[in-house]
């Protein structure tokens, strides 16, 4: 596991679009295979998305032959509600960069048949290739995605229940009413994000000190679905001086010395 320490957010966030961009451009070179790269939602990853904006704007970057596949969406949210990710995408990246609207993934948490929905989106990230990049954030108990504490670190795209933590740390955009949070979430499994070619998380602030630290220094358990992330072979996690904050001394003087000599 890779770990990428800076000082705060914004040079995280930064770090990690230019890192992305950097292998969007990699693989163009090389083949006329699209670039599929997985995407959260969330407030963590809106410092990335605003520098994609701004590279595409500036004729930096394109995502003309991009495939995106989102991590989650709500059950039984209107599509055109402002809180349904299909709105939050929309309005934080992909109305403002050149990427195909038929390569634009969300799943459809109004489809008639959820469990078809999610087999039918497993069967589109294998057509498109395999997902090069999965993007992604963590959750304050060191949830990816909607895999909630003691889901199975193989499973895959299906509907889950979201925790009573879930639906409070969600309710601030829900008028901070955790009744009005939708009870249920169609998400990729850990086992989706996992079988990516890489897996990039990012993780800010103090109230993930806790999850970092249980992710990288513990045991890899479903209790904590980030640490699945020991065992893949191109793992990468960025993170702020506040988030790290939980490690020993020793691992954070490990990560530092490792990025420094890759300079």
């Amino acid at each position: 596991m890779r770990i990428i320490i800076r000082d705060n957010s914004k040079e995280g966030s930064l770090w990690a679009a230019h890192y992305i961009a950097a292998k969007i451009k990699e693989k163009a070179a090389r083949t006329s295979e699209p670039f599929v790269l997985g995407l959260p939602t969330g407030s963590t990853p809106l410092g990335t998305y605003a520098e994609f904006i701004r590279m595409v704007k500036a004729g930096e970057l394109s995502f003309k032959n991009v495939i995106t596949f989102n991590m989650d969406e709500y059950v039984a949210l209107p599509r055109e509600h402002p809180e349904s990710y299909w709105s939050f995408m929309h309005h934080n990246l992909f109305d403002h960069i050149d990427i195909k609207k038929e390569n634009v993934h969300i799943l459809n948490g109004n489809a008639p048949d959820l469990a078809a929905e999610c087999a039918a989106y497993e069967k589109a990230i294998v057509a498109a290739g395999g997902i090069d990049l999965f993007l992604g954030g963590v959750g304050e108990d060191g949830h990816i995605a909607f895999n909630e504490p003691f889901s199975s670190l193989s499973s895959r795209t299906r509907v889950v229940t979201l925790t009573q933590d879930t639906l409070e740390v969600n309710s601030r955009f829900f008028g901070g009413d955790p009744n009005a949070v939708p009870k249920q979430a169609m998400t990729v499994g850990v086992g989706t994000v996992l079988d990516s070619k890489e897996v990039l998380i990012l993780a800010f602030g103090s109230k993930k000190a806790r999850a970092l630290q249980a992710a990288i220094e513990g045991p890899m358990s479903h209790y904590c679905t980030l640490s699945g992330l020991q065992n893949h072979p191109a793992g990468t996690i960025v993170c702020d001086e506040d988030s790290i904050g939980e490690v020993k001394v020793s691992s954070y003087r490990y990560f530092k010395a490792v990025e420094a000599a890759e300079k």
